[in-house]
């Protein structure tokens, strides 16, 4: 006999829980916001927004369905299972922060507060739960397959991330590697820059365009759910020693692009999130390839 569904609604504290959380009160944390001239009272109001979605989606979920939540905080911590329908009530980053842990569980974006997220994510309201939620669960459910970037280290460490991964220094510092692109033919270049980024179609919207904007690149930057990866070099530095020749490139099925750290430290972080971060030390190699995985986001 097969285990029910279970829906695990995946949310975040919101900015008025968190003043809570430092400040103790409502009134401590108005007074804060009031000195820097904002308001206490938006603030709440888009709080009691992303409850009220919160509780509608709750209420959304089958009788017969299990269900439970977790905090973004505790993703790390949390195990998913293949019955599985994962919710994700909040805004677009939150499926990027979710999709890392998971491995093909059809998602769920639902728009906790509408007008303020892109919605390219989390592109449905909390009304459309309840038949949302029954269709996700069934064999003919229709899913974008997005394609997500994947970092792997010689010693066995691995990251996934859904927009982006980010290989560079943890400050300030510059980072030194050597650049091998082995699928494209060139030779491998050391180089010393602020960090390479590597990203997938749906990051093409965030830092990756930035990037790509910024040096009105000639790449053609892949879709997302295209199994190609675009990367940047960030402000690559020529010197006697190293190069600035490759700063450029996409990815594709079966290929990937490796450093070899030339630093005492580096780090590899996806999404933005430097809270969980592969160390990278001298000597050390990291890979760059199209993930094995893809977020499934139901449509």
């Amino acid at each position: 006999m097969s285990l029910a569904p279970r829906a695990v609604l995946v949310h975040r504290r919101t900015e008025y829980e968190e003043l809570l959380a430092r400040h103790g009160t409502h009134g401590q944390a108005a007074f804060f916001l009031a000195a820097r001239g904002r308001s206490a009272d938006e603030v709440r109001e888009r709080h009691e927004r992303t409850r009220q979605a919160l509780a509608a989606v709750s209420g959304a979920v089958p009788l017969t369905w299990r269900q439970t939540r977790v905090e973004r905080a505790d993703l790390d911590r949390f195990l998913f299972g293949p019955e599985d329908v994962v919710v994700v009530v909040g805004q677009d980053g939150l499926v990027a922060n979710t999709a890392k842990y998971l491995a093909g569980q059809p998602v769920v974006g639902i728009d906790a507060d509408p007008g303020r997220n892109p919605g390219v994510l989390v592109r449905h309201r909390p009304a459309d739960a309840r038949r949302l939620l029954p269709y996700a669960a069934g064999a003919a459910v229709a899913a974008d397959e997005l394609t997500m970037v994947a970092a792997a280290t010689d010693d066995g460490q691995r990251l996934l991330a859904l927009n982006e991964i980010y290989v560079g220094p943890p400050g300030h510092q510059t980072a030194r590697y050597t650049l091998d692109d082995t699928e494209g033919g060139a030779e491998p270049e050391p180089q010393a820059s602020s960090g390479v980024l590597a990203g997938t179609g749906t990051g093409a919207t965030g830092w990756l365009r930035s990037l790509w904007q910024q040096r009105s690149s000639g790449l053609a930057l892949p879709a997302p759910a295209e199994p190609r990866l675009a990367w940047f070099v960030r402000e690559a530095w020529p010197s006697p020693t190293t190069g600035t020749s490759r700063v450029e490139g996409l990815v594709g099925p079966g290929q990937g692009l490796r450093l070899t750290v030339e630093s005492d430290r580096l780090v590899a972080f996806g999404d933005g999130v430097e809270s969980d971060t592969l160390d990278l030390t001298w000597g050390q190699t990291v890979r760059l390839t199209v993930a094995d995985t893809r977020l499934r986001l139901v449509t």
